[in-house]
């Protein structure tokens, strides 16, 4: 089983919300996690309010093999900085 670290959709129409989570690099977008690693509010107004994850949990992930997708690349290396 790999494991990715990817975003699940959350909030209603028009408004979203997204949890970083941990899941089954199989599994369907929404589908059951593994582990909710964060938060990530596209519509938030400053860049500190859109991304809320917790790196330590992320790195334990990627040390055991975990993938990140595209998406929360991007959002990791903005945290970086």
């Amino acid at each position: 089983m790999s494991v990715t670290i990817r975003l699940s959709r959350q909030g209603a129409k028009k408004s979203p919300q997204y949890l970083i989570v941990a899941v089954n690099s199989q599994g369907k977008r929404d589908g059951v996690y593994l582990e909710k690693l964060g938060h990530y509010y596209p519509k938030a107004k400053t860049p500190k309010e859109k991304v809320k994850v917790n790196l330590e949990a992320v790195k334990a992930w990627l040390s055991k093999g975990a993938k990140t997708s595209e998406t929360v690349g991007q959002l990791l290396k903005i945290l970086a900085k």
